[in-house]
């Protein structure tokens, strides 16, 4: 079996972690709209928008190349403002043997950490997907402030 990480980043976000939690929890389908550079698609094929049990997909654009994933919703807690997505599909699943995300905000800051398994040792840190992730919470950030 692979290496094991984990890798962490809080951001400052001035909309407030509230706004933040709530685009991604109840107004997922307007990601695309608002970072189109980042996000192509978004689509719901089992269950409610970013309910624990749902199943969710995403069309994006990471480091030049589009990419495809598909998630399970594991858990979304209210009051941590927290949503737990596990990678079920896609191309990330070529390089790591599990991949999954966890955001939650508190205040004035979103926190994004990503648990993974390389499938070998040479398989590099995701870093370029933490950039993306990054790069999308500046797009969320922006969009938020400008209401």
């Amino acid at each position: 079996m692979g290496v094991k990480g984990k890798l962490i980043a809080s951001v400052e976000v001035k909309c407030g972690g509230h706004s933040f939690y709530d685009i991604f929890h109840t107004n997922t389908h307007h990601v695309p709209k608002i970072s189109p550079r980042n996000i192509n698609h978004f689509e719901i094929h089992e269950g409610e928008t970013m309910k624990a049990g749902s199943i969710v997909s995403w069309k994006y654009n990471e480091a030049g190349q589009k990419m495809y994933m598909k998630h399970l919703v594991e858990d979304v807690d209210p009051h941590k403002k927290s949503i737990t997505w596990k990678l079920i599909e896609g191309d990330l699943l070529e390089l790591y043997n599990y991949f999954n995300v966890i955001t939650s905000c508190d205040y004035q800051w979103t926190t994004w950490t990503i648990e993974y398994g390389k499938k070998t040792e040479d398989t590099p840190e995701p870093l370029i997907h933490l950039d993306f992730i990054l790069d999308l919470t500046k797009d969320v950030e922006a969009h938020l402030l400008e209401k």
